[in-house]
């Protein structure tokens, strides 16, 4: 059993570093090709981005799925996932969503950071749920979470890639976790939940844009 589970922490820790390796070339690749194309990118946003940014945006400033809002079923892990249609749009206004916290639908076109990043304020919704677009998981908690699991998740989420955590009241657990279309309740830190569903979703198959960039967005 020790050297299952050895074997098991090492090939986490590969894929966190083939992660960081990834992140760090496309962080190299967006810096040259942002250089490179300056100039096409501003001509074509004149020409037509801005006009088609302004006929997503503020058609609505309610999520779409909120529309049909679908539900959450849950799974026999105790996942919960939505059932139901999960928009993409870019929008720049507020928007209301169907759960809490989001795990889906219309969205800002800034991401939050979520390179292991630790928000000790409330962050926008509407920018965490682009970083969920991205496969990133997010952490979330209450004023009546222990100290130390809040603590100890930060530390967590520091280390892993596509993650990002921050305060949220009003939510119905004090620690959830979220990912594009999926969601949890946990106990705590040493819950051995958290680490199932960073496995499963940081990255994973439910993820709209997977391989997208966790940093170069919002950072506060």
């Amino acid at each position: 059993m020790g050297s299952a589970k050895n074997k098991s922490s090492a090939s986490r820790k590969a894929r966190i570093e083939e992660m960081r390796r990834a992140e760090r070339a496309r962080e190299r690749r967006s810096r040259i090709l942002t250089i490179a194309a300056s100039v096409v990118v501003v001509v074509g946003l004149v020409v037509g981005g801005v006009v088609l940014l302004q006929s997503q945006s503020d058609d609505s400033d309610t999520a779409g799925d909120s529309k049909n809002p679908g539900k959450f079923v849950a799974g026999a892990d105790g996942v919960q996932t939505w059932q139901g249609k999960l928009t993409q749009n870019h929008v720049t206004k507020s928007v209301t969503y169907p759960m809490k916290p989001p795990v889906g639908g219309d969205h800002n076109q800034v991401w939050m950071n979520c390179n292991g990043d630790v928000y000790t304020d409330e962050i926008p919704n509407e920018n965490a749920v682009h970083s969920l677009e991205h496969g990133a998981v997010w952490v979330t908690y209450t004023s009546k979470a222990d100290k130390a699991d809040v603590d100890a998740l930060a530390a967590k989420v520091k280390q892993t890639p596509y993650t990002l955590m921050s305060p949220l009241e009003g939510q119905q657990a004090p620690i959830m976790l979220s990912a594009w279309g999926h969601q949890r309740t946990v106990t705590g830190a040493d819950d051995a939940d958290v680490d199932k569903f960073l496995q499963t979703y940081v990255q994973g198959k439910q993820t709209p844009e997977p391989g997208a960039a966790c940093t170069g967005g919002r950072a506060k």
